[in-house]
């Protein structure tokens, strides 16, 4: 599986098979699980989505950087690939760790439908 390189590929790729609304509900799922109180509207705009998910994550990394640490775990973002991130820039940071937990979570809702 070849993953998109720009959120706009994502989102793209995502309405192009229809799973847009898995995508929103995926990240529901995980935000719930990682007791973070945020909730997209399955009807949510992709513009939307990226600056209220961006806000959050930056959010997390200032204020709650453990909570941040559990969603990027129960997401399942490789350590690898945000330990390669630069984090001199924290407003930065939190926008690259906001694509890579998109990708992750297209991930999962990608291969889900495709081996239903």
């Amino acid at each position: 599986m070849q993953l998109p390189s720009t959120l706009e590929d994502l989102i793209n790729e995502a309405n192009q098979l229809n799973l847009y609304k898995n995508l929103i509900l995926q990240l529901n799922k995980d935000f719930k699980l990682a007791n973070i109180d945020l909730d997209f509207h399955e009807d949510i705009l992709p513009t939307s989505l990226k600056f209220i998910l961006h806000e959050t994550i930056y959010k997390l990394i200032q204020e709650k950087f453990t909570d941040y640490l559990n969603l990027l775990y129960i997401v399942d973002v490789p350590e690898n690939k945000i330990k390669a991130l630069n984090g001199n820039d924290t407003l930065k940071l939190s926008e690259d760790v906001m694509f890579l937990i998109l990708k992750r979570e297209w991930q999962k809702v990608f291969l889900k439908n495709k081996y239903k």
